[in-house]
């Protein structure tokens, strides 16, 4: 869903000014420019840019061309089995998302890429966790196997735990407690929903902060779910409609004749 943001990746007060502009951006769903502050000189430098773009298809529908332009170039610069893994899960992670919105059916590629990156990144390494939610993602829209779904993001939830992950930890609370949810587990549900909230809102993470109020709202009872949900359209038109796939969430049922 995201290239993970630790300590060191401009969340955190004494962080590189680089990565501080370029989270204070990405946050306020401005993709394009976070990208543009990083030169591609590097594969670290490229992998990020290349995380940022993929990011930006998935929240907005739009700049596929960009991402694919970026995720080559990743591509090429990776040299350690790290590096080309991580460039595997951003392949694997934009097939995902052309695929959930309807762009194109890319779900084999998905696969496949997501399958290199775990023969390539260690069990344990800090890339692990990031891609155990992403094969969680794939596992619950795409397989639609819930089970498979709540292991892989138990796994990253450890991964992200261990490794100081925060802004990932919100997306692992988040689709745990959708699975919650789903299962009619509503105590577990508000839990895991509340604390993505919560780290989304320490974070500054505005961008995601809308679908954590919205998630919230689902498993809530009126009147809170009413203004949790308008709390939500709120900053949803602040970002200018982003993301795109907010609004079906945010669109109140069809009342009934």
């Amino acid at each position: 869903m995201a290239h993970t943001a630790m300590s060191g990746y401009g969340t955190t007060a004494g962080d590189d000014p680089l990565q501080t502009a370029v989270w204070r951006l990405r946050s306020r769903a401005c993709w394009a420019d976070a990208a543009a502050l990083l030169e591609p000189c590097t594969a670290g430098a490229s992998l990020q840019r290349a995380g940022l773009l993929v990011e930006r298809c998935l929240y907005t529908e739009q700049g596929w061309e960009e991402a694919e332009d970026a995720l080559r170039t990743a591509e090429a610069q990776a040299r350690s089995d790290d590096e080309r893994g991580a460039a595997a899960c951003e392949r694997g992670q934009l097939a995902y998302a052309a695929t959930l919105l309807g762009v194109r059916d890319r779900a084999d590629e998905a696969r496949a890429a997501l399958g290199r990156a775990a023969a390539l990144i260690a069990p344990g390494a800090p890339g692990r966790a990031m891609l155990d939610f992403r094969r969680g993602l794939l596992a619950e829209n795409l397989a639609r196997s819930p089970q498979a779904a709540r292991a892989a993001y138990r796994r990253a939830h450890a991964g992200a735990t261990a490794h100081s992950d925060p802004l990932l930890l919100s997306f692992t609370w988040r689709h745990l407690a959708g699975l919650a949810l789903r299962d009619g587990e509503l105590a577990e549900a508000r839990h895991g929903f509340g604390e993505s909230l919560r780290i989304r809102e320490e974070l500054g993470y505005l961008v995601g902060t809308a679908p954590a109020l919205a998630s919230l709202a689902d498993a809530e009872t009126e009147p809170e779910a009413s203004r949790l949900r308008a709390e939500a359209g709120r900053l949803f038109r602040l970002l200018g409609g982003v993301p795109t796939w907010l609004a079906r969430q945010l669109t109140p049922p069809a009342a009934t004749a």
